[in-house]
């Protein structure tokens, strides 16, 4: 019994280390990647779009912005959206702390199919990447939407809301913007706003600390902003020494 007792001592205090639950894993970002899929972009731009992310994430800058890190490592998840109700988390959170595991992120990214068409329900977009990131597991220094798209939010959720709730959980949320610059009548208002859609984007979609927006004029140019955008949004610091500005790149 004495033997029973003296084994139950000494066990106690393992048994006590094994029920705490174990530390999150720490990164330096944690990085919600949320595509616009609506009805707007047509299926062989979502394939230069998808083209586009791949070719980011094999560029060694990316590489060696992740690797420069504190922690060397971010975690990334990819979310598409259409009409309200039609957002979807393609790609859930992945750690990416090399050239391989960036790869393999890419690729998985690339064979993934269009999840949907329709109306643009921006809110609801950055409404799931908030949640996405509330429930990551991961700890990180920072937290960040980055929120592509070629049209106003014309759906779903109030954008700004969605925003602001986003800014209130200490997120930042950047934007890079695709301009139509020859819609079709019916799309006219749509992907091209009053004042554009840059501007549109500052004033209603990105916010937060260091918040900025990209603009490119095709989707060929897709790869080489959204290789810029990753770099920035990984050193934590945007083009400009952190003011919101507008870069177009054709």
């Amino acid at each position: 019994m004495r033997m029973v007792l003296l084994i139950a001592v000494l066990l106690a205090p393992l048994a006590a280390r094994a029920a705490e639950p174990a530390e999150a894993p720490a990164v330096d970002v944690a990085l919600v990647l949320v595509s616009d899929v609506s009805r707007s972009i047509d299926d062989s731009e979502f394939r230069l779009q998808k083209d586009g992310y791949r070719a980011a994430f094999a560029d060694p800058a990316v590489v060696a912005a992740i690797q420069g890190g504190t922690q060397g490592a971010i975690v990334v998840s990819y979310v598409e959206f259409a009409s309200p109700g039609d957002v979807r988390t393609v790609l859930d959170w992945t750690m990416i702390r090399d050239a391989a595991t960036a790869r393999a992120f890419a690729d998985r990214m690339e064979a993934a199919p269009r999840s949907f068409w329709g109306r643009t329900a921006i809110g609801d977009g950055i409404a799931m990447a908030t949640q996405n990131l509330a429930t990551s597991g991961y700890k990180s220094a920072r937290q960040v939407i980055d929120v592509c798209g070629d049209g106003t939010s014309n759906a779903g959720s109030n954008v700004e809301e969605a925003r602001d709730r986003a800014i209130a959980a200490g997120i930042t949320v950047n934007g890079l913007t695709i301009i139509n610059d020859h819609p079709v009548s019916w799309a006219y208002a749509h992907v091209q706003p009053p004042g554009g859609l840059t501007a549109w984007y500052r004033a209603h979609v990105t916010g937060g600390p260091g918040s900025f927006v990209l603009e490119i004029h095709d989707f060929a140019s897709f790869g080489r902003a959204m290789t810029r955008k990753l770099v920035d949004e990984i050193a934590g610091g945007p083009p400009g020494g952190g003011r919101e500005v507008f870069t177009s790149i054709q």
